[in-house]
């Protein structure tokens, strides 16, 4: 950011203040890092009954026109086609050389419209780079939405009574409903390994929606901090650290985000940037994977860190790293050479000269409790 006139503020920033948040610049927005009750309070209350975030500061965008699914399908490795209405999808943007741009969420509104959710910190470039690339289809920031995600296992108490249409989606799925007579558009989806809903509302309906979300007692507002520690445990990367320009969804671990279509041998084979290079690392394997860690002690290992075996010899670095509230220890991420990726596999990461011993186990770290119906 250039300036301070240059950062912006959400429709709850006064709300943020009155909570008692510290309120930091971040991705151009003034946003709350934590509230008085601290992050660990804040991430296990969220793992436990209800934590409000609010997400306004990313990117709300409607794709719509003829042929907008197989227009979408160059930017993307996923079959947006085969998406019913209302069913969402995790994708990354590529490049031309195969790595990540930016990920998103995409809904499909219509048959041929589009909603998607990219992050703070990318969406300028996000919109540039899709009208380049669509300049067919109308592509519609929309500047005056709020969005919020009630995230944990009381969420779905909360928005039963609200909004009963909504409770009974499954994971990655969305509709539009009112809540306490407020327009929204509700999908159960979220960043935090919990089942939970992200909703998308008016600016000028957002602090009505907010009070009668925090109305209930296990509700209360979760800051950035407890959003990363929350993200961390449950395996999911963070956009410029543990994935970007510089890596391919194959080495970010996201092969599960690339639709089987898309795949060689596919009925959509290729056709989206970079896919030669994505391809052939899904047919010959990658040099290097992402992996997470738990670490020995109690100090977190922090990004950056180096990785190295038990000769001294440097193997990774480390991408994410934090105290992981829910299992009492640090846990972390980073990339490793593939040859030391198999879960069990002991390193250590040097900190300030000293080495930390590591152990690399399988994400997420804490399980994932989206609700698909089971």
């Amino acid at each position: 950011m250039s300036n301070a006139a240059d950062v912006k503020q959400t429709k709850f920033y006064h709300y943020h203040v009155e909570a008692g948040g510290k309120m930091v610049p971040f991705a151009g927005y003034l946003m709350p890092l934590q509230y008085t009750g601290g992050i660990m309070q804040e991430h296990l209350h969220t793992r436990e009954k209800a934590g409000l975030f609010d997400v306004s500061h990313m990117g709300q965008l409607v794709i719509e026109g003829k042929g907008a699914a197989a227009a979408l399908e160059r930017l993307v490795p996923v079959d947006l086609g085969a998406l019913a209405i209302g069913q969402q999808s995790y994708a990354t943007f590529t490049s031309e050389l195969g790595g990540i741009l930016d990920d998103l969420i995409i809904t499909r509104w219509a048959d041929n419209c589009f909603f998607l959710v990219v992050n703070a910190s990318c969406k300028e470039q996000d919109i540039k780079h899709l009208r380049e690339h669509l300049d067919n289809l109308d592509i519609t920031y929309l500047s005056g939405q709020s969005l919020v995600a009630l995230q944990g296992p009381k969420a779905k108490i909360i928005i039963g009574e609200l909004a009963p249409a909504a409770n009974e989606l499954l994971f990655m799925n969305g509709c539009r409903t009112s809540i306490g007579g407020i327009d929204c558009y509700v999908t159960r989806s979220g960043y935090t390994g919990e089942d939970g809903f992200e909703i998308s509302v008016a600016d000028e309906n957002a602090t009505a929606l907010a009070d009668q979300l925090l109305a209930y007692d296990d509700v209360q507002w979760v800051g950035l901090g407890a959003r990363d520690s929350l993200r961390l445990e449950a395996g999911l990367c963070l956009y410029g650290h543990d994935m970007d320009r510089g890596k391919s969804p194959v080495e970010a671990g996201l092969s599960w985000s690339i639709s089987q279509s898309r795949r060689e041998g596919g009925s959509k084979s290729g056709g989206f940037l970079g896919s030669d290079q994505i391809l052939k690392h899904l047919a010959d394997g990658v040099s290097t994977k992402r992996v997470g860690f738990v670490i020995d002690g109690r100090a977190p290992v922090r990004e950056g860190a180096e990785i190295v075996d038990d000769q001294g010899n440097v193997v990774g670095v480390i991408t994410s790293g934090g105290f992981g509230p829910t299992l009492q220890m640090p846990v972390a991420m980073g990339y490793v050479k593939t040859d030391f990726s198999a879960v069990g596999t002991k390193l250590d990461a040097l900190v300030r000269g000293k080495s930390r011993a590591m152990t690399l186990v399988k994400m997420p770290m804490v399980p994932q409790r989206y609700y698909r119906g089971d």
